[in-house]
């Protein structure tokens, strides 16, 4: 009755939150002569910042319209150019990606949507070729789409390189680091030809052991059999994935909302002194990041287990022992595919040296195709978002792919 009671309690907070809007829009109303005096602009921020945390959210848009290609703006149009009952291949097309590098940026499936990385799509669009992985609410793929699990996602990220044709680059952020480690070592023992030419990993927990962090640490202090019993749910038979059993999105949620509770009431607290302030401007910044952050999907309980057990208990990818379909998945097989690793200095989900690892599992891979970047005072969020990211991280990857057939 999990998902059941959390679909009761949504549907109230979103009566609660329309009536604190109500309330707050009531207060501020021009032709209010009580909302001028007192503590009315107080209560008024007050409503505001409640009816904001309550709001029930959806899966956002990208809402990426232009870019600016050689100081020109042109206009930017998405299209979905390959489906799968899981997820999608989204391509983001503007005059100026003639000729430009083939860009697949591998999103996570970790309970957010593809639009987490608005901003990096955003800053790679004026001189890429950009394309995403779009992965879909698991609670909405009815039963008969069958399972998906981590060698499912290996399968999609062959066929959807294979879609976009030879010489395309791969850039992984978090999660998704090990199964694009996976399908690129894959390929290469296949001689695929649309393996990729480069492959940037971000932030991703190639190996937990090295530098673990909480969410490690919440990982192996339990046993597998404790996650099957606690964070599995059935969907509900209002759902089109009825029947489904998954690791719903408001559980990822609440659990890295946990890790960093204090930061998350400060944003807060800060949100509703800009209003009170009648700072909408910095207050609207807040509500962006928190629309974002609170957009949450389901992922297959197969798949989430399949993770918890191989990439975090048992270290599976970093021992040799990772099979994909029965088949041993030899990082050796990498000889071509320039690699670069990124981490964050303060990274409080994949801690110091786990990405990094990838360059030294890769040991056919010639060192003048492997780079290292430590990302000075740089959060888990910041490696892929943010000022930092398209100031310094995002010119090394560009530089990156332009030196490796880009």
């Amino acid at each position: 009755m999990l998902y059941q009671a959390f679909d009761l309690q949504k549907s109230w907070l979103a009566g609660a939150s329309a009536l604190a809007t109500a309330g707050a829009q009531a207060i501020q109303h021009p032709a209010n002569p009580l909302g001028y005096f007192g503590g009315s602009p107080m209560f008024a921020s007050a409503l505001e910042v409640f009816a904001h945390a309550a709001a029930p959210r959806g899966k956002p848009a990208f809402d990426l319209y232009e870019t600016v290609v050689d100081g020109e703006a042109v206009r930017v149009s998405e299209a979905i150019e390959a489906r799968k009952p899981f997820g999608q291949l989204k391509h983001f097309k503007h005059k100026g990606a003639k000729g430009a590098p083939k860009l697949l940026i591998v999103a996570p499936m970790s309970g957010h949507y593809a639009t987490l990385l608005r901003g990096t799509v955003e800053r790679m669009l004026p001189d890429h070729d950009v394309w995403i992985t779009d992965w879909r609410d698991a609670r909405n793929v009815p039963l008969t789409a069958g399972r998906f699990d981590l060698d499912d996602y290996v399968d999609y990220l062959i066929d959807w390189l294979g879609h976009i044709g030879p010489g395309a680059h791969m850039l992984a952020v978090c999660q998704p680091s090990v199964p694009c480690l996976a399908a690129a070592a894959v390929m290469a023992a296949d001689g695929h030809k649309c393996r990729p030419k480069t492959l940037t990993m971000m932030g991703g927990p190639i190996d937990t052991r090295k530098a673990p962090t909480a969410v490690n640490q919440h990982a192996t202090t339990r046993p597998h059999a404790w996650f099957q019993e606690n964070v599995i749910a059935t969907v509900p038979a209002y759902y089109p994935g009825a029947g489904r059993r998954v690791y719903p999105g408001f559980l990822q949620l609440a659990g890295f909302m946990s890790m960093n509770l204090g930061n998350h009431m400060m944003s807060h607290w800060e949100m509703f002194k800009h209003l009170v302030d009648g700072d909408g401007e910095s207050a609207d910044k807040t509500k962006e990041f928190y629309d974002e952050y609170r957009s949450v999907c389901d992922m297959t309980a197969e798949f989430y287990l399949q993770t918890v057990d191989a990439v975090f208990q048992r270290h599976l990818l970093p021992k040799g022992e990772m099979e994909h379909r029965g088949r041993k998945v030899d990082l050796t097989a990498i000889e071509d595919i320039a690699m670069l690793a990124i981490e964050g200095e303060r990274d409080d989900i994949s801690g110091i040296g786990q990405t990094r690892a990838a360059l030294t599992l890769a040991k056919s891979l010639p060192a003048e195709r492997k780079k290292y970047l430590m990302a000075k005072g740089v959060g888990h969020y910041g490696i892929f978002n943010g000022r930092k990211w398209r100031e310094e991280i995002a010119p090394v990857v560009e530089q990156w792919i332009r030196a490796n057939g880009g």
